[in-house]
């Protein structure tokens, strides 16, 4: 990596959108920012699954975390995610929504939950799988992206 002086660095630059598409795409952890009653924002690491034909971005959480009842008050969200080295980052914004909580084991969001995760070679394990998100009240926020935006550091 390349050591500056202080004051020095690169400058941040216009990223293209497929290379947005590309950091959201890379990335399982992200920062989900979404807006307290009081107009501050409130901000939380997730993980989340990033679907670009849909342009929508699936975030696992509980039933009751903040995020879920500030949704539900407004569901303006933004999502940041950076690159590994920190010298670029993407953004997408946009309208969430929230699923159903996972009530039965093979449910349509227990299924969504499931649809995130790389799979199960045990059907056993899959089972639990479902059990679990059921136990959690789990359930999806879908962040629908209306614009992404970010920027790279220069060299």
């Amino acid at each position: 990596m390349t050591e500056y002086g202080p004051g020095q660095g690169p400058g941040p630059k216009p990223i293209s959108e497929d290379d947005l598409v590309r950091i959201l795409g890379e990335q399982q952890f992200a920062v989900l920012a979404t807006n307290r009653r009081s107009g501050h924002p409130h901000l939380s690491t997730v993980v989340y699954a990033w679907d670009p034909a849909e342009r929508v971005a699936r975030i696992s959480t509980t039933a009751g975390r903040a995020k879920v009842k500030q949704i539900g008050n407004d569901p303006r969200a933004a999502l940041h995610a950076s690159s590994p080295d920190h010298l670029s980052f993407a953004v997408a914004e946009g309208t969430a929504e929230l699923s159903e909580i996972s009530e039965r084991p093979g449910d349509a969001t227990g299924l969504e939950l499931l649809a995130m995760t790389p799979g199960f070679a045990d059907p056993a394990d899959e089972r639990a799988f479902l059990e679990q998100m059921v136990k959690d009240q789990r359930l999806v926020i879908r962040l629908h992206v209306d614009r992404l935006y970010g920027t790279v550091l220069a060299d």
